[in-house]
């Protein structure tokens, strides 16, 4: 390949050929072409201060041309027809024009090729015609390792706030599948994971043309090669990681050691990313129990393994059902059989699944993960998000986390997720006292709406997160709810007692604690000895035979702040937020009284 005109990059050579972000230049627009096996996607992304970590996008787009498909056998090997090299090299071409009128530095416009790129004979072909028609850019090309970092690792972390404790990340392109370990509390665990990672060459695209142009012998064979393949890669991890290597011994070990031992076997997290893992995501949602769903996006929309495991459900559903699938185009459609047989053989190599995530991210947004300095990548982007103003708001917001931490009771499940062990925590807090000039019933149906659609794809915001943020605001300003946002409010409770169960009664039990503290400080304070010595709270739940197991809250009060409040309002209303739950199964009684501290 001409020297001039493509790179290829590598581990090695990675922070020459990603330099750094500087917080000092005056430009912070990035622009990037991922020139994928099975489309070509343009982005355009912010990494101004103080929102560094939030890659906010400017804009975005995606040209369907498919380079695996493009792909033609000849005389030289696998070639790219001249057609397709001029589409190609004019759609590229056209998103140049784009980055220079949103004033995109030069420096700052990066090309991507992967998969497809690496195995064409005349590649040397397109990268000249995309350099003639954008006067000189140059392709990087991605060596397998790197492609497995930014794209399954450092794409799929990018939407992310952190994985402590591991998980296993795949990425699903058109002509390759990649697979490795991820756990962002160990120290360099992106290089770590890019190292131990595997790629096969197995991507939607090449399956399905295996699938449509050969006989049921060489399909058997291939798909036993992916099989095996992801076996061998899975053996390669747990030999590496000894998190990984723990669960998969607790699951293979003898059923009767099992038995004696009486616990749960531990389960393998996954979160995936690409477009054919993110095609079989939006199966899985069109056919969620919660139905509607209450969230567009299968970006971080997570099921059970025993749900992502029914591929001959999904498979049927996709050869049945006539209508347009939400988040499935026709094109992938298409290739759902082979995205159904990737998924078949990673369930054969690791039947122990416990939560599957399906991720947004890609080759672009991992790449400018990698050229950010740590502090910021590793960032809570949720903190980012609420944007505490000064060091002494950070210190209120504490205060008011500490409280919240207090209400709920020492012995809760660790299962059930808040918003406390979500990381969404200063985002919550920043939500209490939004719009006080809004009536409560108005304010109540803002908040569930809001949850399911205010910053599209920020990092952090995961349904998970949506829902817990939604159930606790509507909760803690305690209006009523109509009809519409009634079921929206049911879908969000869904999504939460799906994950533990009562988990959504506890997101209105803190949203109740919030309207407590709201009251009592009807505006944020500004120190946090103010909210320290102003409020306690103390709770413990009440286990009573053939009755609701009780929630019994002691709210103790000085003296100051008890004389500004009606107690009875106060305690009337605490009760009514925390109890709407859906699922009444789930439901407590609650008892709350006030103390007033001197």
């Amino acid at each position: 390949m001409p020297a001039a005109n493509a790179s290829v990059v590598t581990l090695d050579n990675l922070s020459q050929k990603l330099p750094p972000w500087r917080p000092d230049e005056q430009n912070h627009l990035f622009a990037v072409v991922d020139m994928g096996s099975n489309g070509i996607r343009f982005s355009i992304t912010s990494l101004a201060p103080p929102r560094t970590r939030l890659l906010d996008p400017v804009y975005t787009a995606r040209e369907a041309i498919s380079l695996f498909d493009a792909l033609t056998p000849s005389g030289d090997g696998l070639v790219f027809p001249a057609a397709i090299i001029v589409s190609v090299a004019s759609a590229i071409a056209r998103f140049h024009h784009l980055a220079v009128s949103h004033d995109v530095p030069p420096e700052h416009i990066m090309v991507l090729a992967t998969e497809a790129m690496r195995r064409a004979a005349n590649a040397p072909d397109m990268l000249d015609a995309i350099a003639d028609a954008t006067g000189g850019l140059s392709v990087s090309i991605l060596d397998p390792p790197v492609e497995t970092l930014l794209g399954a690792v450092m794409g799929s972390r990018s939407g992310l706030g952190g994985v402590p404790g591991g998980a296993l990340f795949l990425d699903l392109g058109g002509g390759s599948v990649q697979m490795t370990w991820v756990d962002t509390s160990a120290q360099d665990y992106e290089m770590e994971a890019a190292l131990a990672g595997g790629s096969l060459p197995y991507g939607a695209a090449k399956l399905m043309r295996v699938l449509q142009e050969n006989p049921e012998h060489v399909q058997a064979a291939e798909t036993a090669k992916l099989r095996d393949g992801l076996r061998d890669l899975f053996a390669q991890l747990c030999s590496r990681f000894p998190a990984l290597e723990a669960i998969r011994a607790a699951n293979e070990e003898g059923e009767q050691q099992q038995q004696q031992q009486q616990q749960e076997k531990p389960l393998v997290d996954v979160y995936m990313c690409g477009g054919g893992f993110r095609g079989y995501g939006s199966m899985l949602m069109h056919d969620d129990p919660i139905s509607p769903y209450p969230i567009s996006s299968s970006n971080t929309y997570a099921v059970r393994g025993s749900r992502f495991k029914d591929t001959d459900r999904m498979l049927q559903l996709n050869a049945s059902y006539e209508g347009k699938i939400f988040g499935l185009s026709k094109r992938r459609r298409q290739q759902f059989p082979a995205i159904v047989a990737v998924v078949d053989a990673f369930v054969q190599a690791v039947p122990y699944l416990g939560w599957v995530t399906f991720c947004g991210g890609s080759n672009r947004q991992g790449a400018l993960m990698m050229k950010l300095p740590r502090d910021i990548r590793e960032s809570n982007p949720l903190d980012v998000l609420a944007n505490p103003k000064d060091e002494a708001e950070r210190q209120v917001f504490q205060a008011i986390l500490s409280k919240l931490a207090d209400s709920l009771p020492p012995n809760l499940a660790p299962a059930i997720p808040t918003i406390l062990t979500t990381g969404a925590g200063t985002l919550f807090v920043r939500e209490i006292w939004r719009r006080s000039g809004h009536d409560a019933d108005a304010n109540t149906s803002f908040a569930l709406h809001d949850a399911v659609s205010r910053d599209t794809d920020c990092p952090g915001l995961t349904h998970l997160v949506r829902a817990l943020l939604g159930v606790g605001i509507a909760a803690r300003w305690g209006g009523a709810l109509g009809p519409l946002d009634a079921q929206l409010h049911k879908g969000l409770q869904g999504i939460l007692d799906d994950r533990a169960a009562g988990a959504a009664f506890w997101a209105q039990y803190l949203g109740a604690v919030a309207g407590v503290l709201a009251a009592v400080f009807p505006v944020l304070p500004r120190l946090a000895d103010e909210v320290v010595g102003a409020i306690s709270f103390e709770s413990r739940v009440e286990q009573r035979q053939g009755k609701k197991d009780r929630v019994l809250v002691k709210i103790g009060l000085a003296s100051e702040y008890a004389r500004r409040i009606n107690q009875e309002d106060l305690v009337d209303q605490f009760n009514s937020a925390a109890k709407l739950t859906a699922n009444k199964a789930f439901a407590k009684a609650i008892s709350a009284q006030i103390v007033i501290q001197s």
